[in-house]
């Protein structure tokens, strides 16, 4: 074991953590578990690999990952999503570092995959996230939505060999509905921003995303499911910046920015 918390943040997660847990296990005694409302078996299955787990109220990904690194018994932290599993490439070379410069972080390739099939081509194919960091450097950003880590000026990132395999989705229906939830919040976090629509974002940018994730990113040479991501994906960007027009035109400021999104990860 090497001195790194694991921490995960769950809802409803019961058909793939055990894998997750499993994995973790072989680098770490300790694992924590921030969960939000689960009502499958998700809590039973981390308590019997002795996780330990703490439920907590839901106030974002960003500042419930913060609240897991509060938790963690160790500075070192390997920040994971219930669908994200460490290949045994990335787990030895975990165990080879020296945690001896808490300005270092650790940058680690993902292998997505849509369903049963990994995805190697399109921006999915080069998907690389800082995950692995000292507690006493660096948390996390607390917004609704893609949060990203707060690094110090003077951070030194690494890259690591191995990989996390991110099980994203099933199937297409997944990632729709998926996308069209992180869109809200996308446009959510940009409207108490103070961003605004226009028509370039709205047309103009989702046509560029495409053509660089199927095209220039070979995402066609993941066939079918490479031709949903890079449409999906296009579909999503339009829907961001249309739930963002929709809210610029409310009445109400304080109605468009009500939180009543359900929370589904």
């Amino acid at each position: 074991m090497v001195p790194v918390s694991i921490v995960i943040i769950t809802k409803n997660e019961a058909d793939i953590i055990a894998s997750c847990i499993e994995k973790a296990r072989q680098i770490t005694d300790d694992i924590v578990i921030i969960d939000n409302d689960s009502t499958d078996e998700t809590l039973e299955i981390a308590g019997n690999y002795g996780c330990r787990i703490y439920k907590m109220p839901w106030a974002g990904y960003g500042a419930n990952k913060n609240k897991g690194i509060e938790a963690a018994k160790y500075n070192w932290i390997l920040s994971i999503d219930a669908d994200e599993v460490p290949d045994d490439e990335l787990i030895s070379s975990i165990h080879k570092l020296k945690f001896n410069d808490a300005g270092t972080v650790y940058d680690i390739k993902f292998r997505s995959y849509f369903g049963k099939k990994p995805i190697r081509f399109g921006s999915w194919g080069r998907d690389h996230h800082i995950r692995m960091f000292n507690r006493e450097a660096v948390k996390w950003s607390e917004t609704l939505v893609h949060e990203t880590l707060l690094l110090p000026n003077n951070v030194q990132v690494k890259k690591i060999k191995g990989r996390l395999h991110h099980y994203s989705v099933k199937d297409i229906n997944e990632y729709d509905s998926k996308g069209s939830y992180y869109a809200k919040l996308s446009a959510k976090k940009y409207f108490k921003a103070g961003k605004k629509t226009n028509a370039i974002k709205l047309y103009i940018s989702p046509l560029f995303g495409f053509i660089k994730n199927y095209i220039v990113y070979l995402g066609f040479l993941d066939g079918r499911e490479g031709w949903h991501i890079a449409k999906t994906s296009v579909k999503n960007t339009r829907r961001k910046y249309h739930y963002l027009s929709q809210m610029e035109n409310m009445p109400s400021k304080k109605q468009a920015v009500k939180d009543n999104f359900v929370v589904e990860y």
